[in-house]
């Protein structure tokens, strides 16, 4: 074997031994898909309280829209900006959220491929050039008071057979990742105010009475009157000297004290004005058209206001009169994340307006044995807050505070 053989060998014993090292040193071979996992996804997010808006953008694949959600911290308090800049209950449910993306980390790598967005449910929701309506995801970004981007992320599917693991993917990347989170991140709108509407509880009921009657717009006359009055005294509810139907009265004092409001519309400034000075509303056409629009006819001579499908009036023992007056049926479609449409999830009946009112007697506090001290501030309190607004209930709530004499029987 001359020299020229030897050094032809030896080189490629050397790029062969060369290559092995290669192979068999993990440091030098680790596939691309591999090198962020375990990473932080928002590795300059550390501060929980630094969030001061976040926007959530559900898709809802059969009306083919987007549906978005902002809640952002102005002037001092939380609202809404989506729904009229409703008041928001946000910093608790905003911090919780803000927490446990803090500790967000790219569990494992499912895809690198674009194509397998929809496969799990995180295509962008504002993708306007996706072709397909399927398998977009919930987009949430989360910014500072400075408006710099704190999170922007889109959530999908729920992984199968793993409890507490979803699809995620970064908005502009192709890389879609398997992550554990605990982060609770709503796109319905009654799930970031406030739950407990009336502020009374069940316990503190005294009397409830039950208008029932409809408007015939056409004739202009009130028909099919019905009036049903319940009185509670030593935790027992009576009608006509006989105790009620257990289950419907249950149903009726539960909705009252876990009243979901599942969207609202503003009352025009004037109208908010006279329910706020209690001097009655006064006979403009802007009133009138706003109030009618909603099923609700205001009397201008005796100042009073009928509904289009009746009302209850509930009497608590601090001395609050409350009066729920169901207006017409709200259009506008479902909540994101709910099954119903113009008609409600549990299938009974459609969504409707609502207007509430509110006064306090201390006598009325007296007689039943309350705090008249504590239900005149709550009365101002509610007074204003209700004044604002047209609520809108669903139709199951609409159902259970609505029910004939029959169903108490």
């Amino acid at each position: 074997m001359n020299e020229t053989t030897k050094t032809l060998y030896f080189v490629m014993a050397a790029v062969v031994m060369a290559t092995a090292a290669v192979v068999v040193d993990p440091s030098k071979s680790t596939p691309d898909i591999f090198d962020d996992v375990g990473e932080l996804f928002f590795a300059e997010f550390t501060d929980p309280q630094a969030p001061k808006s976040i926007e959530v953008i559900d898709y809802d694949e059969a009306t083919a829209t987007a549906t978005p959600l902002k809640v952002e911290f102005t002037d001092n308090k939380w609202v809404i900006p989506s729904h009229y800049s409703y008041p928001a209950d946000a910093e608790e449910r905003l911090a919780t959220t803000a927490a446990a993306l803090i500790e967000l980390r790219k569990d494992r790598v499912v895809s690198d491929l674009a194509q397998d967005h929809a496969e799990y449910s995180v295509a962008d929701p504002l993708d306007d050039q996706a072709t397909s309506l399927a398998g977009r995801g919930k987009r949430v970004k989360i910014l500072d008071g400075d408006s710099n981007v704190l999170a922007d992320f889109i959530v999908g599917n729920e992984v199968e057979g793993k409890r507490g693991y979803r699809y995620m993917r970064v908005p502009g990347q192709k890389r879609t990742y398997e992550v554990k989170t605990e982060a609770d991140v709503s796109a319905r709108f009654q799930d970031w105010i406030e739950t407990d509407l009336l502020k009374v509880s069940p316990f503190d009921l005294r009397r409830i009475q039950i208008n029932s009657y409809t408007i015939n717009e056409r004739l202009g006359r009130i028909e099919n009157r019905q009036q049903t009055t319940l009185t509670q005294k030593d935790s027992k509810w009576q009608l006509g000297g006989r105790e009620p139907n257990s289950d419907t009265m249950s149903a009726l004092t539960t909705a009252l004290d876990n009243l979901r409001i599942v969207d609202v519309q503003p009352k025009p400034e004037g109208l908010s004005a006279d329910l706020k000075a209690r001097e009655g509303i006064q006979p403009t056409m802007e009133n009138f058209r706003s109030l009618q629009g909603k099923g609700f006819f205001p009397n201008p001579y005796t100042g009073q206001i009928l509904s289009n499908e009746g009302e209850i009036v509930v009497d608590s023992k601090n001395g609050l009169r409350y009066t729920l007056r169901f207006g017409e049926v709200a259009r506008g479609g479902a909540e994101p994340g709910s099954d119903e449409g113009e008609s409600d999830s549990e299938g009974e009946g459609e969504r409707r307006y609502l207007m509430v009112s509110v006064d306090f007697s201390e006598g009325r506090a007296e007689s039943y044995e309350g705090d008249a001290e504590q239900g005149g501030e709550l009365a101002d309190e509610l007074r204003a807050r209700f004044a604002d607004w047209y609520y809108v209930i669903s139709g199951a709530d609409f159902a259970k505070l609505r029910p004939s004499r029959a169903d108490l029987r």
